[in-house]
């Protein structure tokens, strides 16, 4: 077994990002930050007290007088330069996203991937906002009216631990791009990724304030959205703490993106290619250890093919080869955190307790170089029915239910109904009609079709629907929308 070398074994007492400088924590209170293949310490992580929330909210507030007025080919230039920066840093921020993390190397270098992708299009979406701003020479007599679009204003931006880096350029970049200043604050289940990203950002040159961050927590998020000069906020994380956040920008008058939990299908066809479905099912359910908004747990098969697929899931998945993923052979990390560990394994004890039938048991899994890691391998559950609770509520680890179904009507209309979550639903088929059909009845934000994970592009908004989106803008490219306003000018000079 040859490991790529960690970055460093302890990152030491994590700091926060205030007004250009990085700044020792005042709190006394300390949080052991642990590398979840091994169990060992990589970090000291402290809470920020109200008085630091303000500080951070005050820089960005005082940041955003003159970042928005900054020529738009400065900020672009900067943009540019972040997305050099990160690329020259890739292999470094991917390394410490696996240590800090779980996941492995390669889904480490997928997800970074990802972040310069949202660079580029939070640079495109700078260029276009030209072309949002419409002017109509005399509407009325000597009458001119035309519309432009200004950035609101400081923003908080939460970032969920499943998807540290990821999450943190679905807003941060377009904010930016926009005119707007931001207040990170990152999930403290992997922070040691999320001050990463903000340095790399950083040695950009943006001015004092521009990018602020801050650990803290639920509480501290509730002080600082309540704070007159943050107009909005990005999250991705929990439907309850999503929720929580949405209801309070309602009575705030305040403006957000609100990306929640996910129940999502695949559907295997019986003129499916079942090699690739099965190569696909894989990597939906079990890559990134199942913590993933768009990845599956609910595996729909319909008519005589059940017997088939069931069987040849089940061999790729005893193949998987679990372990620390700094090393390139491993297929499978482990959960990020203990508490997820025991929230699946709970999960997947009342499955059994309201009638499951477990196929492949990953639940006392031992990885002879790893013993105290947070691992679970993977799981399989058959005698599923779309009515047990597990078929409705995300499982949010490396967990498979195979659902019997009898047609393509049948299966969209359980996704449809079953369920009030609404992030992506696949098809596996080689039919086009079948695919036109679910594309189009599928009552979720983002369809795949014969791919594992549907993903959208920088470009598109993750387009999520029903109760796992609440607010004003989808994230990515459509964020642009939450982070300006539109203001029409009429102007008489004759």
């Amino acid at each position: 077994m040859t490991l790529l070398s960690e970055v460093k074994s302890h990152y030491g007492r994590l700091k926060f990002h205030v007004n250009g400088e990085w700044v020792e924590p005042r709190s006394t209170e300390i949080q052991e930050v642990t590398n979840p293949a091994t169990d060992e310490a990589i970090a000291e992580l402290s809470p920020a007290t109200s008085g630091e929330a303000r500080a951070a909210v005050e820089a960005a507030h005082q940041a955003f007088q003159t970042w928005k007025d900054f020529p738009m080919r400065e900020r672009a230039r900067l943009l540019f330069d972040m997305r050099a920066k990160f690329e020259e840093r890739f292999d470094e921020m991917t390394r410490i996203l696996t240590q800090d993390h779980g996941r492995t190397i390669g889904e480490a270098q997928g997800s970074v991937r990802r972040v310069i992708e949202n660079i580029e299009s939070a640079c495109s979406a700078l260029y276009g906002l030209a072309k949002q701003n419409e002017h109509m020479d005399q509407l009325a007599n000597g009458i001119d009216q035309y519309l432009v679009w200004e950035p609101l204003g400081p923003f908080l931006i939460i970032t969920p631990g499943n998807i540290p880096m990821h999450a943190w350029s679905s807003f941060v970049p377009y904010a930016l791009a926009a005119g707007c200043t931001v207040v990170v604050s990152p999930s403290r289940q992997d922070p040691v990724a999320a001050e990463m990203i903000c340095k790399v950002a950083l040695e950009t040159g943006f001015p004092p304030g521009v990018i602020n961050m801050v650990h803290g927590g639920r509480q501290i998020n509730t002080e600082i959205l309540d704070q007159p000069e943050i107009k909005g906020v990005g999250f991705i994380g929990s439907n309850r703490a999503g929720w929580e956040l949405f209801a309070q920008c309602g009575r705030l008058g305040k403006t957000s993106s609100i990306n929640g939990n996910g129940k999502n299908h695949v559907l295997i066809m019986p003129d499916a290619d079942l090699d690739e479905s099965v190569s696909w099912m894989i990597r939906s359910c079990f890559g990134m250890t199942g913590q993933r908004c768009l990845g599956v747990d609910n595996v729909v098969i319909v008519g005589d093919i059940y017997d088939e697929v069931k069987k040849r899931f089940l061999e790729a998945a005893k193949q998987m080869k679990l372990g620390y993923g700094l090393d390139k052979t491993v297929q499978l990390g482990p959960v990020t955190v203990p508490s997820i560990r025991e929230n699946v394994l709970e999960w997947i004890e009342n499955s059994l307790q309201d009638g499951a039938q477990m196929v492949l048991d990953g639940r006392k899994v031992t990885v002879p170089d790893y013993p105290k890691g947070y691992f679970l391998a993977p799981t399989i559950l058959e005698g599923v029915t779309v009515d047990m609770p597990m078929a409705k509520q995300e499982a949010f680890g490396p967990v498979a239910a195979l659902i019997r179904c009898e047609s393509l009507d049948q299966a969209i209309e359980w996704i449809n109904t079953k369920t009030n979550l609404g992030h992506s639903a696949n098809i596996m088929t080689s039919s086009g009609r079948n695919a036109r059909k679910y594309i189009r009845e599928c009552n979720v934000g983002n369809v795949g079709v014969n791919v594992g994970v549907a993903q959208p592009f920088s470009f598109f908004p993750l387009g999520s629907r029903r109760e796992s989106f609440v607010g004003t803008a989808k994230s990515r490219m459509a964020s642009m929308r939450m982070f300006m306003d539109e203001k029409t000018i009429t102007a008489r000079w004759v």
